[in-house]
C-alpha cells in the first residue's frame, strides 16, 4: 500500500491488534469495486460488507482475495434470532468465496445485546469463522458500558458535527488500557451536513445550513470525525467512484485546523437547531 502524505496515520484497532487505515468503506450505498479496489492500494482496508451488499462491491472483495492478509473484512447481521446468526454469517462468506471474516459486527443494538445471540456470536469465533466480535449503538451512554464489560472488541457508534455528544458520553470514559477499537458512522449526518435535503432529515427535524457559512464537503465531514484521537476509523458510504476519490481526499489532508473545527461545530449546532 502507498504511504500516505496525510496526517492521519494507520494505528491499531484497539485491544484487536489489527492494524487499520483510519477510514473504513461500506458497501451498502453503491461504490464501484474497482473503486474500493483503488482505495485498498491507497491504504484503505476496513472493508465493510453491510445490510445492503452489492454485486460490484463484492466482486472487488473477490479480486482482492489473494491479498486477504491485508485487509480487515466486517460483515454485520442484525438477526435477533440467535440460532439464524450462523446462516447469516455463513451466506454472506459463501457469497464471496471467502472462509472467515475478521469481524462480526452485530447491528444496531440500543440495549445491551440478548445472551443467546452472544453465545452465538462467540460459536462462530470458536469455530474461526469470525476473528472478533462488535456491535453497533445509537445509544451513546452504552458504549462506556460495553468497553468496560469485554463482551466485544470494536464498538461502532454514530458521531458527527450534529450529533458530537460521544464528545462528553463516550470518549471521556473509555478505558486507558486494553479498551476496544473505535469505528464512527454518520460522518454527514446523513448528507445533512452537506445541504443536502434528506428522508432522515426531514424526520430528525434538520435545520439548514446559514448562509453565511461555508457548506461542508464529505471530506470536510470525515476530517472533522478522524481529527478526534479516539476514533480509530470513520466509515465512508460512497455511492460512486468520485465519492470515494473525495473521501480519499479526506485522509490526505490530515486533521483539521482549530479555526476550521470551530466552523465545524457551528454547522453542527445550526443543523441540530441548536
Amino acid at each position: 500500500m502507498e504511504a500516505q502524505s496525510g496526517s492521519f496515520e494507520r494505528r491499531v484497532l484497539g485491544r484487536t491488534g489489527l492494524e487499520v487505515g483510519r477510514l473504513g468503506i461500506a458497501s451498502s450505498y453503491g461504490v464501484p469495486g474497482d473503486a474500493l479496489e483503488r482505495a485498498f492500494e491507497r491504504g484503505v482496508n476496513y472493508l465493510f460488507w453491510g445490510s445492503r451488499r452489492t454485486a460490484s462491491f463484492g466482486e472487488g472483495l473477490k479480486r482482492l482475495r489473494p491479498q486477504r492478509d491485508r485487509f480487515v473484512l466486517v460483515i454485520e447481521s442484525y438477526t435477533r434470532v440467535a440460532g439464524l446468526l450462523a446462516w447469516s454469517l455463513q451466506r454472506a462468506l459463501r457469497a464471496l468465496s471467502y472462509d472467515h471474516a475478521d469481524i462480526l459486527l452485530l447491528g444496531m443494538w440500543n440495549k445491551p445485546v440478548k445472551p443467546k445471540i452472544l453465545d452465538a456470536a462467540r460459536e462462530l469465533k470458536r469455530r474461526g469463522l469470525v476473528r472478533f466480535l462488535a456491535v453497533s449503538t445509537h445509544q451513546r451512554t452504552l458504549v462506556p458500558d460495553i468497553a468496560a464489560a469485554g463482551d466485544f472488541d470494536i464498538v461502532h457508534f454514530r458521531y458527527n458535527a450534529a450529533h458530537p455528544g460521544a464528545e462528553k458520553d463516550i470518549f471521556p470514559h473509555l478505558p486507558a488500557l486494553n479498551r476496544p477499537g473505535l469505528v464512527s458512522f454518520t460522518a454527514t449526518s446523513w448528507g445533512q451536513l452537506l445541504g443536502k435535503p434528506t428522508l432522515q432529515g426531514f424526520f430528525m427535524g434538520a435545520h439548514p445550513i446559514p448562509k453565511d457559512e461555508r457548506v461542508p464537503t464529505a471530506a470536510d465531514c470525515y476530517r472533522y470525525v478522524l481529527s478526534r484521537p479516539e476514533v480509530d476509523v470513520c466509515m465512508t458510504g460512497p455511492a460512486n467512484a468520485e465519492q470515494m476519490d473525495d473521501a480519499l481526499e479526506a485522509w490526505r489532508r490530515g486533521p483539521m485546523t482549530e479555526e476550521d473545527l470551530a466552523w465545524m461545530r457551528r454547522v453542527g449546532r445550526a443543523v441540530a437547531g441548536k
